[in-house]
């Protein structure tokens, strides 16, 4: 099992190019399923969770293909020869559920586990289930997996409000409707890039959709997609993630790729922090301004608001602010597994329920800590940009699973960082 050893040494100064991101391309593999024609995504990131639903997809029958090191996925559901997505793949990212919509609409049928990924909350399939019974399909939960079957003729168009603005949801709900017969709208729809850069993509693939970015997305069916070929979403959480590589060590660090409409609450946060962010012709560049970093509150909400996937990182700036910052999760629940390994580094960290109170201190101080889950891992090397001494951080294999070559890109702007394998 790796390990990355961090060692604060003052600011960092470079370039980090930020990859396609993680959350479009999981959700633009599965459109595969929807068409006979090759569909290949371009810009797409190098990450354990792609290989994944890479091994999910020709479970199915796909066929996929990871050319040029992996930045471009070839793929062709020419010839599904198999309707059930096992558990022994499923449980291993959330994302496998995104499977469902497209093998209804398509195929009629579809058995798929329920799903697994980062242990920050129950994230229950009721939303999924509710939004593709609308579309006409029988749903039932046997022995872990859900049954589901298309009634008499095929999913047919509907009319259907979320209870809450689920990303999954919608994006299983709109590559379904896809080939409903008749229109479909979805209501209290999730607004997040992902889904309009999937939409793209379905809408380069023959796809009638409107609306997306939007809470109200209108889809009309069609009988067959065709073939397309789409780059992936610049990843907003990358992006936002070594945003805060100078705001918590110093320098001047530019992102490569980023786009301001992509983390704009976020931004918001870091200018009220005393964070200059600056767009620039190749993407953001971000520098910390005089002295230390203003304690800023947060409260995580569905897009447009400030991402959850944002919150833990934030936490680690937080914790060298002047002042005290309250940060509540809205979006899941016990997703501050984070706190306490801050905590062994110095950090004043109060948690109570869904919100934790941090207080501020001038210096953090290098030690063993632990990953818990993804955005907690990368939470801790930040923390570990900032500290006196050495910061250990165990159980890396967390980060493989959403960001590729953190080690190289740090290094390049200048951070003491190296991944070692334990004994």
């Amino acid at each position: 099992m790796d390990s990355i050893i961090v060692t604060g040494n003052g600011p960092l100064k470079g370039q980090i190019p930020i990859a396609g991101a993680k959350n479009a391309c999981l959700t633009l593999m599965p459109a595969t399923l929807l068409s006979e024609e090759p569909l290949t995504l371009t810009n797409a990131p190098r990450l354990s969770d792609i290989k994944t639903m890479t091994t999910l997809l020709q479970s199915l029958g796909a066929e996929v293909s990871q050319l040029q090191d992996g930045q471009v996925i070839a793929m062709s559901s020419h010839d599904l020869d198999n309707h059930t997505a096992h558990y022994d793949i499923v449980r291993k990212m959330r994302a496998s559920n995104l499977v469902l919509g497209p093998m209804l609409a398509r195929l009629g049928q579809a058995i798929v586990s329920l799903p697994g990924g980062c242990a920050i909350g129950a994230r229950p399939m009721d939303l999924h289930i509710t939004a593709l019974e609308a579309l006409g399909a029988e749903i039932e939960l046997k022995d872990g997996y859900l049954h589901a079957k298309a009634k008499g003729g095929g999913l047919k168009g509907a009319v259907h409000e979320l209870r809450f603005a689920s990303v999954g949801a919608t994006e299983n709900f709109v590559m379904a409707a896809t080939l409903a017969k008749g229109t479909s709208v979805l209501k209290n729809a999730a607004r997040e890039p992902e889904i309009v850069d999937l939409v793209r993509c379905l809408q380069k693939m023959g796809a009638q959709i409107d609306g997306e970015g939007t809470d109200t997305i209108t889809i009309q069916g069609v009988d067959r997609l065709h073939g397309a070929t789409h780059p992936v979403v610049t990843d907003r959480i990358e992006l936002g993630t070594y945003m805060i590589a100078p705001a918590i060590a110093g320098g001047e660090v530019e992102c490569l790729g980023g786009k301001l409409e992509l983390v704009q609450a976020f931004a918001e946060k870091l200018d009220a922090a005393g964070i200059s962010v600056e767009e620039t012709d190749k993407g953001l560049k971000v520098a910390r301004r005089n002295g230390r970093v203003r304690a800023v509150d947060v409260k995580t909400e569905v897009f447009p608001g400030f991402p959850t996937d944002l919150q833990a990182q934030m936490m680690a700036l937080m914790c060298t602010a002047e002042g005290t910052a309250t940060l509540d999760e809205t979006i899941f629940e016990n997703r501050f597994m984070h706190a306490p390994e801050l905590s062994r580094m110095g950090a004043e960290i109060e948690v109570h329920g869904g919100q934790a109170k941090v207080h501020g201190v001038e210096r953090l101080k290098g030690a063993p800590v632990m990953a818990t889950d993804l955005r907690a891992s990368v939470s801790l090397i930040l923390a570990g940009l900032a500290a006196e001494g050495e910061t250990r951080v165990s159980r890396v294999y967390h980060l493989d699973r959403g960001y590729e070559n953190v080690v190289s890109k740090l290094r390049s702007v200048g951070a003491k960082i190296e991944r070692v394998k334990e004994e």
